[in-house]
């Protein structure tokens, strides 16, 4: 049997997601939470073998958790589920040490059979999210000019981002410009709305 842990914020699609795996005569669901921070903790106490998270989840996101389990428990994979199928997401999942990336409108038994992939030490990766991110290349954005956009994405004046960030009004003025410019935008709001389009404000 292979031991299953589910992370997913919304109950309704963990209840769905453990009720159509548990059908499955080799998967056994030993663990569902809502939150990733909760991932480790019932990942150790339940010996999981694969977990499979949510990318955007309250606590600690998905590629984080993931992150955090491959430091915890290496032997765990990880199976990347999202409802948005963004490029830069798939990149940082990967580079977080998840073992495949699939979107859920996937049919159950093609995840089932992500999960028995997975498992046995293959990659999954949904095909049309791969094509997407070999040609979307790296986020051009640096790691302040994510941060701002990201507290920008909470709506609010530049003054309410300034001090969400630590960082002088006219500082985030220079962020917001440079990251308009890179994401091709001509307002904040574009400029978050494409950034968060191809995952890179995560």
């Amino acid at each position: 049997m292979i031991r299953l842990l589910i992370a997913d914020d919304q109950a309704l699609v963990r209840g769905a997601l453990a009720a159509l795996l548990s059908l499955e005569r080799d998967i056994q669901v030993v663990a569902e939470v809502g939150r990733g921070d909760e991932v480790v903790p019932a990942a150790l106490e339940a010996a999981a073998e694969v977990a499979l998270l949510d990318v955007e989840m309250p606590g600690l996101d998905g590629i984080a958790a993931a992150a955090a389990l491959r430091r915890a428990l290496p032997e765990c994979k990880v199976l990347m589920v999202t409802t948005f199928g963004r490029p830069g997401y798939l990149r940082r999942a990967m580079q977080a040490g998840a073992n495949g990336f699939v979107v859920k409108d996937t049919p159950a038994k093609q995840l089932a059979d992500a999960v028995r992939r997975v498992h046995s030490g293959l990659r999954v990766v949904d095909p049309t999210l791969a094509a997407e991110t070999l040609t979307s290349g790296e986020s051009p954005l640096t790691e302040r000019e994510t941060e701002v956009l990201r507290a920008a994405s909470q709506g609010g004046t530049v003054a309410d981002i300034a001090r969400a960030t630590f960082l002088s009004e006219g500082t985030v003025r220079n962020y917001l410009s440079s990251a308009m410019g890179k994401t091709s935008a001509r307002t904040r709001a574009e400029a978050v709305h494409n950034a968060e389009e191809n995952g890179w404000l995560l």
